[in-house]
């Protein structure tokens, strides 16, 4: 089974300065990092998704992705020309996020618009959204009606109808993924399960690694590097593998696979 892990983040700050707007700063987590921590796990499968200290510079991504054999996902910033995005393409990009959460944003009428807009943009090319929002906003939205798939990050951030009513009608996609940046209300083994359950070919995995957020965010600390989580992964795919069952290879392989189209 070709493991896949469908959410990484790759940090290089000697080479890829950091977005002046970000609201946090995170150390440094490379390609040799992330190859040592997938050799751990029997991960063979990437995909790299863009994180917001970078903004919309996607560079760091761009250039990690044909080293690394790997999908991608990126953030528009609403300049890029037809042949920019076809070069994204061919160095493995499948998707574009839209990130409502990190932001501390709940305005919906935003998160439509730049759902929408981001839809509408890379539609031609068969790339998908990604969309990072909590429950009260992906609550408003009606995932079913946007024209291409939606991924959805980290669960969630906890059950909604909107989100199931769209993974079980195949509309959108769900990441099993950082269960740590869910409301400890939330009982995560129950959500995975009822998930799986209702569409088990809409859900993959990813681990959220290097694992940010590993202390308290204050505006004014925003450019201080902030330590990463310390997860026990291993524990955590095997959470994972217990969820799905009889579907760990839908989960692991089989729809990661399709969704990023990863070559046979």
């Amino acid at each position: 089974m070709r493991i896949c892990d469908c959410h990484v983040h790759v940090f290089d700050p000697d080479h890829y300065p950091w977005a002046a707007d970000r609201v946090y700063t995170p150390g440094a987590a490379t390609v040799a990092d992330l190859r040592a921590f997938h050799a751990s796990l029997g991960v063979r499968r990437t995909v790299l998704v863009q994180p917001s200290p970078y903004g919309a510079d996607n560079r760091c991504l761009l250039e990690a992705l044909p080293v690394l054999g790997a999908r991608g996902v990126a953030v528009l910033g609403g300049h890029e020309t037809d042949e920019e995005l076809a070069d994204w393409h061919r160095a493995g990009v499948r998707g574009v996020r839209v990130n409502v959460a990190s932001s501390g944003g709940a305005d919906v009428a935003a998160a439509r618009r730049s759902l929408t807009q981001a839809a509408e943009r890379v539609a031609g090319l068969g790339w998908h959204v990604q969309l990072f929002a909590g429950p009260a906003v992906i609550a408003a939205l009606d995932l079913t009606a946007v024209p291409v798939p939606v991924v959805i990050d980290h669960y969630g951030l906890g059950p909604s109808r909107s989100l199931l009513r769209a993974v079980e009608t195949g509309a959108a996609y769900v990441k099993l993924s950082a269960p740590y940046r869910l409301s400890r209300s939330v009982d995560v083994a129950a959500l995975a399960r009822t998930l799986i359950a209702a569409n088990p070919r809409r859900v993959v995995w990813g681990s959220d690694w290097p694992h940010t957020g590993g202390r308290p965010r204050r505006a004014e600390a925003r450019f201080s590097v902030e330590p990463f989580r310390q997860e026990d992964d291993a524990r955590t795919l095997d959470l994972v593998r217990e969820w799905a069952g009889e579907h760990e290879r839908l989960v692991l392989d089989t729809n990661p696979a399709t969704l990023y189209d990863f070559p046979a």
